[in-house]
């Protein structure tokens, strides 16, 4: 009985510090993302013209997508070939910005 316990213990501590790291995981993919979101006067303008879009993008799980959100997405895509991130995170960097 003791040892099952123990076992059951074990395994919660393991579900526990798996759902850490997954969420760990997102945080610093989302910082790099977030990170690699232009700030030069042009993009910001760009950029900060799409978070009423982005917002409305998250909201909705991606089947809302405004024309400005659209506008940024092709123009990061663009001018950063090596960020390979999904829209919604690259509309959650947006968003943060």
């Amino acid at each position: 009985m003791r040892s099952l316990t123990l076992l059951l213990i074990a395994l919660g501590w393991i579900s526990q510090a798996q759902a850490f790291d997954l969420t760990t995981q997102t945080l610093v993919g989302s910082g790099y993302v977030t990170s690699q979101v232009t700030s030069a006067p042009f993009d910001r303008k760009l950029i900060l013209a799409a978070q009423d879009d982005a917002a409305a993008f998250i909201a909705t799980d991606g089947r809302l997508r405004g024309a400005q959100l659209e506008s940024a997405l092709a123009y990061l895509r663009q001018t950063q070939p090596k960020l390979h991130a999904s829209d919604l995170e690259l509309a959650q960097a947006i968003l943060v910005q």
